[in-house]
C-alpha cells in the first residue's frame, strides 16, 4: 500500500503544473519520424509531400499518465526553394488531468551552397490550448498515509480559469554534407509564454534547446555515406536537449537493410539514467512504419510500464509529369 501511494504522489507531482513549476515539452523517442517537431528546419526535407502519424504512450501502467498524438504534413516547394507545412498535436497527462492542443505552421528556406553543402533554416508558429481538469486531481492531503483512502477535498485552491491559450514561436537550422554528415539545431519556444493556471505567477514555457547529428555508414561498401538500396546501413546518431533545469542526451544508432530497420538507444538524464530505447522498423517503397520501447533504467523502472511509440509516414509526389527544380535533401534518419 505505501509504495502504491508512493506512485500515485509522484505522478500527481509530475503531471501537475503548480505556481512555481517550468513546464516541459512531450518527447518521442522515434526523433525522426516525428521531423518537424524535431527542428523546423526539416520542414520539406524530402523530394515531394510527406504525411507523418505519430502516437505515444509513456508511463502506461500509471494510469495513462502520458499519451501525445501527432499528425504533420510538410511538402517541398523546389520552385521557391522552400518547405511549408503544419502539424497537430494531442497530448494528455495523468489520464487527462491536464491537455494541451497544438496546432502549428511551418516554413524553411533551403540554401545549396555548392554541390556538397545544403543548409536550411526553419521557423515555427504555433497556438496552445491547454484545459485544467481540476477534478482529477489527486494532492499529497488527500490521501491517507495509513490506509491508502482518498478524501474528496483538497486544501489547493482552484485557479481561478482552467483553461490556458497563448502563441508561441520556434525556429531552427540544418546543414548537410552530401549524403554523409549532417547537423541541426532547433530552439523553441523563443519567447518563452506564460502558461501556468495561476495569476501572477512565474510559470513559463521554457525555451528548449535541441542539437543533432549524424553520420552515414555504408557497411557493404566500407564507405561513409553511398547508401544503396541493397546495402547494409549504419547511421550512428547524437541529440542533446536542453530545457530549464532539464538536461537530456540520447545516443544510439540506426541499422538498415532494404526494407528493415532498427535501432538502439541509450537516454541519459544528467540527473539519472532514463531509458534504454529499441525499434524495429519497416519501409517499402515511399511508406514507413515503425514501433520503438522504452526501458526504463530510473527508479520507476518496476512500475511505469516503459513507453510505447508508434509512426507512420507516407511520401507521394504531385509533381508527375511536369519539369522543377531539384533541391537535394538533407539526409537525416527517418525513424
Amino acid at each position: 500500500m505505501q509504495k502504491k501511494i508512493q506512485i500515485l504522489l509522484l505522478l500527481t507531482l509530475t503531471i501537475f503544473m503548480s505556481r512555481a513549476v517550468f513546464s516541459q515539452d512531450a518527447s518521442f523517442s522515434q526523433f525522426y519520424a516525428n521531423p518537424l517537431f524535431l527542428n523546423p528546419a526539416l520542414t520539406g526535407s524530402t523530394d515531394c509531400g510527406r504525411f507523418n502519424l505519430n502516437y505515444r504512450n509513456q508511463w502506461p501502467s500509471l494510469n495513462n499518465a502520458f499519451i501525445t498524438y501527432s499528425a504533420s504534413y510538410d511538402q517541398n516547394i523546389p520552385s521557391l526553394s522552400s518547405g511549408i507545412g503544419f502539424s497537430v498535436i494531442g497530448d494528455n497527462s495523468g489520464n487527462n488531468a491536464i491537455s494541451t492542443n497544438i496546432i502549428s505552421g511551418f516554413y524553411s528556406y533551403k540554401l545549396q551552397i555548392n554541390n556538397s553543402i545544403l543548409i536550411s533554416a526553419g521557423f515555427q508558429a504555433s497556438y496552445y490550448q491547454k484545459k485544467l481538469d481540476w477534478n482529477n486531481l489527486i494532492f499529497g492531503d488527500q490521501i491517507d498515509p495509513g490506509t491508502g483512502n482518498i478524501s474528496p477535498t483538497s486544501n489547493e485552491p482552484q485557479p481561478g480559469s482552467l483553461n490556458k491559450s497563448f502563441v508561441d514561436f520556434s525556429s531552427g537550422f540544418m546543414i548537410g554534407y552530401l549524403d554523409k554528415f549532417f547537423a541541426g539545431v532547433g530552439v523553441h519556444h523563443l519567447t518563452q509564454p506564460e502558461n501556468g493556471f495561476y495569476d501572477n505567477t512565474n510559470s513559463t514555457l521554457s525555451m528548449k534547446i535541441t542539437v543533432h547529428g549524424g553520420t552515414i555508414i555504408n557497411l557493404s561498401q566500407g564507405t561513409i555515406g553511398g547508401a544503396g538500396s541493397e546495402d547494409i546501413i549504419l547511421r550512428p546518431n547524437i541529440l542533446y536537449q536542453q530545457q530549464a533545469e532539464f538536461h537530456q542526451m540520447n545516443i544510439g544508432a540506426y541499422l538498415s537493410k532494404y526494407p528493415f530497420v532498427g535501432g538502439l538507444w541509450f537516454r541519459h538524464n544528467f540527473e539519472n539514467a532514463d531509458a534504454a530505447i529499441i525499434l524495429l522498423g519497416f519501409q517499402h517503397n515511399r511508406y514507413r512504419i515503425g514501433y520503438s520501447y522504452d526501458f526504463s533504467l530510473s527508479k520507476l523502472s518496476g512500475n511505469s510500464g516503459g513507453a510505447h511509440e508508434i509512426s507512420f509516414a507516407w511520401e507521394f509526389c504531385i509533381y508527375k509529369g511536369k519539369k522543377r527544380r531539384h533541391i537535394k535533401a538533407i539526409k537525416a534518419p527517418t525513424f
